[in-house]
């Protein structure tokens, strides 16, 4: 059984939880940890877990509402630690340096075990150091992970074949950014080929990636000021044929259900 679970998406923080049951075990890996320690150790007990029961954390890149909490996290709980080359470098001050032990670095194209599962990071064209968005399986059903991005390549389009479930980043309506308060260099940013999908866009790296067994599609890092739930529904319910209702959204405090892949 594989299921996953957004703790909290958005500009103010990012942590989805992955599991995979076999028999008697359960792995139990978090991607991102954007969050403050204290919410983060009250939305895993929410969804069922603790914080000490996490097997691995995979940092997708180095922004705050990503890295968050991890370096707290690693030194309470001496948690294994994921991330590429790219992203260690960026965040390097000397607080981590005696948690670099747990700090194993990943890259494109590598596969990694994490008990029930496999992970298989690969690259994205956003603007941090070497950011990387992943898919996870276990073995049987396939969940991909994907979030902060400017634009769609053919490399995130292959990366993604296959998948039974989908966390789309859903960022932002175009309009609604360049009718915003943000300054011009924000919008640029946001709006940029290194920043943030907009639903369109999101829309289209679904409609290539999109097949019969495809059962669950959550969008995710919804802007708050630039998009609304019901804008990012009906774009991805248009590709997926579905109503609009049928297109699960991840919020910054709940996150969502669990959803089983």
């Amino acid at each position: 059984m594989l299921r996953f679970k957004s703790l909290g998406s958005g500009s103010s923080g990012n942590a989805t939880l992955v599991e995979a049951k076999s028999g008697a075990q359960t792995t139990r890996l978090l991607i991102d940890c954007g969050l403050r320690l204290r919410d983060l150790e009250t939305r895993l007990e929410e969804a069922g877990t603790r914080i000490e029961a996490l097997d691995a954390i995979f940092i997708t890149h180095e922004h705050g509402d990503h890295i968050g909490c991890a370096r707290s996290l690693v030194k309470r709980h001496n948690t294994p630690i994921w991330m590429s080359r790219g992203t260690w470098l960026a965040i390097q001050d000397p607080h981590w340096l005696p948690l670099q032990t747990w700090v194993k670095e990943v890259r494109d194209g590598q596969t990694l075990v994490c008990g029930e599962l496999q992970i298989s990071p690969f690259t994205v064209p956003h603007d941090a150091r070497e950011p990387l968005q992943l898919r996870c399986t276990n073995g049987d059903r396939q969940l991909g992970v994907v979030t902060d991005l400017g634009h769609v390549t053919p490399h995130v389009v292959a990366a993604l074949q296959g998948c039974h479930a989908l966390l789309l980043e859903s960022n932002h309506d175009p309009d609604m950014l360049q009718r915003s308060s943000y300054p011009n260099f924000l919008k640029q940013r946001v709006g940029g080929a290194w920043g943030h999908l907009a639903n369109h866009a999101a829309a289209d790296l679904l409609q290539q990636i999109k097949h019969s067994a495809l059962n669950h599609v959550l969008a995710a890092h919804l802007s708050e000021r630039n998009n609304t739930p019901e804008l990012a529904r009906a774009c991805l319910s248009e590709v997926m044929g579905c109503m609009p209702l049928d297109i699960d959204v991840a919020n910054p405090i709940g996150g969502s259900g669990w959803i089983d892949v």
